[in-house]
């Protein structure tokens, strides 16, 4: 298709993924992320199968890094057609070790690192925020570009025990509602998906304990998983190619997708 595509948050399992697709349908991947060599190693990958990808280093928290990246990706490819934040992430300082207070563990709410919790809703949220304001300024002048970003089943309803993470993908959707209206007048789009529960590096520990048996975590949330399974990556790519085909979609914004297995549409009981 010849866009030009970013992706932040290259490095990880799922961005990887998307970014493949999308290099797959023959358009310019430009990988970005904090840890070059994982992105370098990535389109070295894309590059042999015959596929135009290039990684940058980028830092979604400090915006001259995005600047630098974005100068990189314009002098290799031009303008960005289509902008993914998919930089984000949890951090164990924001994470509390029970689900209710009362009940013993050592790192209840009243425990939780600031440094921590600014952490990862800067990551998650300002990281979206700033790498918007530095490749949208010029994506806006050009019709029919579109930005997806990436929320989470915890901006439907705060899963226990990861506060900051919730709070900052709620934000994250919200965020998509305003750009999109921002955005409506001069013909870009922007909409989120929202992934249930993917089994990948980051989340593994949490997903399985060492002998590779399920945590009690992972039983209660396949047990509020309708489906009763983890989702696998390529899962996201039907929505994803959906969301950025203007001829699929091109009346299609602000929304937020769940692809989850039905987790947000289950009660429980």
């Amino acid at each position: 298709m010849n866009r030009v595509v970013v992706i932040t948050g290259a490095g990880g399992v799922l961005c990887g993924v998307i970014a493949e697709h999308f290099a797959k349908l023959k358009d310019k991947v430009a990988l970005l992320d904090i840890n070059l060599d994982a992105v370098e190693a990535l389109a070295k990958k894309f590059n042999e199968k015959g596929y135009t990808a290039r990684g940058y280093k980028a830092n979604v928290l400090e915006k001259q890094s995005l600047t630098e990246a974005r100068d990189k990706v314009v002098k290799d490819f031009g303008n960005c057609d289509i902008l993914i934040n998919g930089a984000g992430g949890n951090n164990a300082k924001a994470t509390t070790d029970i689900e209710f207070h009362g009940e013993n563990g050592v790192k209840d709410f009243f425990a939780l690192e600031q440094s921590g919790v600014d952490f990862v809703f800067n990551l998650n949220f300002m990281g979206a925020f700033l790498t918007t304001q530095v490749f949208a300024e010029e994506m806006a002048k050009k019709k029919g570009s579109c930005i997806i970003n990436i929320s989470s089943m915890n901006a439907f309803t705060p899963l226990t025990k990861i506060p900051a993470y919730s709070a900052a993908k709620s934000a994250v959707s919200n965020f998509t509602q305003w750009l999109a209206v921002y955005f409506a007048k001069v013909g870009m789009r922007v909409n989120a998906i929202a992934p249930g529960f993917f089994s990948t590096n980051q989340n593994k520990t949490l997903l399985y304990k060492e002998d590779g048996s399920l945590t009690d975590r992972s039983k209660k949330i396949l047990s509020n998983t309708p489906m009763g399974r983890f989702g696998e990556p390529e899962e996201l790519l039907g929505t994803i190619e959906w969301l950025t085909d203007n001829d699929a979609s091109g009346f299609v914004t602000g929304i937020v997708v769940p692809i989850d297995g039905g987790f947000s549409a289950y009660s429980g009981v």
